[in-house]
């Protein structure tokens, strides 16, 4: 599917979904297209810029663009994001692994961070380890 800006001979400018370029060909010949304010079938594309997305790994290479936090709490949601990044080692899915080895002594103690899934996350609070929960998204996944 390609979607064109229209312009008919009235100046009015629209905008329509084809199958293809050559779809939009043969519907402009046939006479099938038309402007869908006055019915005019003069209709010529206009001037458009492609949508181009950036390459798989030049988007996933760069961090994702957050908007400015507006209120209070998005500003005080910002801050703990900030001090927890720059104070704990994110450690991915291993989170609760992790967080048990250390708890058993088989880790050294450090602030991390992570995910977990929540049957692991419940593991981990009946067994006694030290977790909660984080009211944010990790980076990757706050899209």
């Amino acid at each position: 599917m390609i979607r064109y800006s229209l312009k008919c001979a009235q100046a009015h400018e629209f905008e329509s979904w084809f199958q293809s370029a050559e779809a939009y060909d043969a519907l402009r010949k046939a006479g099938h297209v038309s402007c869908a304010v006055c019915g005019s079938a003069e209709v010529d594309k206009l001037l458009m810029a492609p949508a181009v997305r950036p390459a798989r790994k030049a988007a996933q290479g760069a961090p994702a663009p957050l908007s400015q936090p507006q209120s209070e709490k998005e500003k005080a949601l910002a801050a703990l994001r900030a001090q927890v990044e720059a104070n704990s080692e994110y450690v991915g899915m291993n989170f609760a692994a992790e967080a048990r080895a250390m708890h058993d002594g088989a880790a050294p103690e450090r602030a991390i961070y992570g995910e977990a899934r929540p049957e692991e996350a419940r593991k981990l609070i009946e067994d006694g380890v030290p977790v909660a929960p984080l009211p944010f998204l990790p980076r990757r996944k706050a899209n």
